[in-house]
């Protein structure tokens, strides 16, 4: 295997509706992993997951700048050209 594999997740031209079931959807997973984490960290050492207290709170941010980008888009009468990539490297650091 390569040691960078590029995925496409999204690519298309959305309604707002159509946008933002997409991009809520991956915010809610990444929130919801990282509450899992926080719960694992709780149950294991009695405290939270610091990091993942962290993302959760920024990814609440960035669905703050979803929505009111859909918003836009709605008032605007506009369609969304949403593209998303994910690069995987392949790393010997853990």
């Amino acid at each position: 295997m390569k040691n960078n594999n590029k995925l496409t997740l999204v690519d298309g031209t959305f309604s707002h509706l159509e946008a933002k079931e997409i991009l809520s959807g991956i915010i809610a997973s990444k929130i919801n992993f990282h509450n899992i984490k926080n719960w694992s960290s709780q149950e294991r050492f009695g405290k939270d997951d610091e990091n993942a207290q962290k993302t959760i709170s920024a990814l609440h941010d960035e669905m703050k700048k979803i929505q009111e980008i859909l918003l836009d888009a709605k008032v605007s009468n506009k369609k969304l050209l949403v593209r998303s990539e994910v690069n995987i490297f392949l790393t010997d650091d853990l």
